[in-house]
C-alpha cells in the first residue's frame, strides 16, 4: 500500500510539475502564430497595395499624342481669292469734235471684229464739208489743165520766135502752182473725210463688250468719258491676292485652277505676271492667272485659285500641332515637344504652306522631335508629361 501510494504520489508530482510547463510552451507558440499570421497579413497588405499607389501616382501624369516630324515630300498648294477682270480692258470714247449720237449698234456680251463700228455721230456739216473739199479739186483740176494746155501752146510758139523764154518759164510756174493747188485739194479732202470718220465710233480690236454708256440722241465729245469697254479678244484674268511668302514662289506660267463664286467646276488657268511690288498695309501682292473666255467669268466678280507650285521636302504637322502667339514679345507660330525628360519644350517654327493635307513646317525642326498632336493650349511648359506616339493611340 505504501509502495502504491510512493508511486501514485511520485507520478502526480510529476504530472502536477510538467502541465504548467507545457501549457505555457503552447501559449507562447500560439502567440508567436498570431504575430506571424498578422505580420504576414500587414506584409501581403501592404504588398497589395503598393501598385495600386504606383498607378495612382502614374496616372496624374498626363498622356500626351505625339507625332514625328520626319521630313516628307508635301504638294506645294497655295490657295487664294481674288476678282475677275478682263485682261486687256480697253476703253473706247468719242474722239474728234463728237456730236449727237445717232445710232448705237452694238451691246454688252457681243462679239466685236476690229474696227467694227459701235455707234454713229450725226454728220450733216462734215458731209457738206467733203463735198465741198471735192468739189475744190474739180476746180483745181481743171485750173490745172488749162494751165497745162497754155504751157504746151508757149512751147511750140518759142521754138518759131514768136514769145520769149520768159513768157514760157511764167506759163510752167502757173502749170506749177495749179498741180500743187489739185494736191491742196486732195489733201483737204482727206482731212476731211478723215474727220468725218473719226464720227464713226469703232473697235479698236476684237473682243467682248463689257459695257455700254451711251444712248441714242445723247451729245458726246471727247470729254464725254468711255463710251464702250471690251475685253480684247475675250480674254479674262483673276487677280489673286497672295501673301508675300507665297507671291516669291510664284513664277510665271504656273498652273492653276480657278473657280468663280456660283460655278460648278474649275477653270484652268496660268500666271501671266507676277506684281513687282507688295502693298504695305496688308503685306500682299497680286498673281495675275490668265484665262480663256467662259460664260462663268464675269468681269467685279469673285474666285478662288489653287496654285499647284511643285513639292517641297518638310516636316508636316496637322493643324492641331501648330499654334500663333500675338502680343506676347514672342508672336509668331510654335509647337510644343516633348524632350528627353518627357518634359514639356516650346519651339518657335516658320511655315512654309499650308494645305488641306496640313502644315509645312519651313524651318525649327529637324525631324527628331517629338510634337504633341494636339491640346498643347492646355499644357504648361516644363509639364511632366507621358507620350504615347500617335500610331500607339489609334491602336
Amino acid at each position: 500500500m505504501n509502495y502504491e501510494s510512493r508511486i501514485g504520489s511520485k507520478s502526480g508530482d510529476t504530472y502536477d510539475a510538467v502541465a504548467p510547463g507545457r501549457r505555457r510552451g503552447l501559449f507562447v507558440l500560439a502567440v508567436l502564430a498570431i504575430i506571424a499570421i498578422i505580420i504576414g497579413l500587414s506584409v501581403w497588405q501592404i504588398s497589395k497595395s503598393s501598385p495600386i499607389v504606383t498607378n495612382g501616382a502614374s496616372n496624374n501624369i498626363p498622356a500626351v499624342t505625339v507625332i514625328s516630324a520626319r521630313d516628307v515630300s508635301v504638294p506645294r498648294i497655295v490657295t487664294a481669292t481674288g476678282t475677275i477682270a478682263a485682261r486687256r480692258d480697253m476703253p473706247v470714247s468719242a474722239v474728234g469734235d463728237g456730236g449727237r449720237v445717232t445710232h448705237v449698234l452694238v451691246e454688252p456680251g457681243d462679239w466685236v471684229k476690229a474696227g467694227q463700228v459701235l455707234a454713229t455721230i450725226e454728220r450733216s456739216v462734215q458731209v457738206a464739208q467733203d463735198a465741198a473739199s471735192a468739189a475744190s479739186i474739180t476746180a483745181a483740176q481743171a485750173n490745172a489743165q488749162i494751165a497745162q494746155s497754155n504751157y504746151s501752146r508757149a512751147e511750140a510758139l518759142l521754138s518759131r520766135g514768136f514769145i520769149s523764154k520768159a513768157d514760157v518759164e511764167s506759163k510752167k510756174a502757173t502749170l506749177d502752182a495749179a498741180l500743187a493747188q489739185v494736191n491742196v485739194a486732195r489733201a483737204q479732202l482727206s482731212q476731211s473725210r478723215a474727220l468725218t470718220g473719226r464720227l464713226e465710233i469703232r473697235a479698236p480690236a476684237a473682243g467682248l463688250v463689257l459695257s455700254r454708256n451711251v444712248e441714242e440722241g445723247q451729245v458726246v465729245g471727247p470729254a464725254s468719258g468711255v463710251l464702250f469697254r471690251i475685253a480684247r479678244d475675250g480674254e479674262m484674268e483673276l487677280k489673286a491676292q497672295l501673301a508675300e511668302a507665297d507671291l516669291a514662289q510664284l513664277r510665271v506660267g504656273d498652273v492653276a485652277q480657278v473657280t468663280p463664286t456660283g460655278a460648278t467646276h474649275p477653270l484652268t488657268g496660268r500666271v501671266w505676271q507676277v506684281a513687282p511690288i507688295i502693298d504695305p498695309q496688308t503685306r500682299q501682292g497680286v498673281g495675275r492667272i490668265a484665262l480663256a473666255y467662259d460664260p462663268s467669268l464675269r468681269p467685279g466678280g469673285f474666285a478662288s485659285t489653287r496654285l499647284d507650285m511643285g513639292a517641297i521636302s518638310a516636316p508636316l504637322l496637322p493643324q492641331s500641332a501648330v499654334q500663333t502667339a500675338t502680343g506676347t514679345g514672342h508672336d509668331g507660330s510654335y509647337v510644343y515637344i516633348i524632350d528627353g525628360d518627357n518634359q514639356v519644350v516650346r519651339r518657335d517654327v516658320k511655315i512654309a504652306n499650308v494645305s488641306d493635307q496640313g502644315i509645312a513646317i519651313a524651318s525649327g525642326l529637324d525631324g527628331s522631335e517629338r510634337v504633341v498632336a494636339t491640346a498643347a493650349p492646355f499644357l504648361n511648359l516644363g509639364q511632366k508629361v507621358r507620350p504615347v506616339m500617335a500610331h500607339q493611340a489609334q491602336s
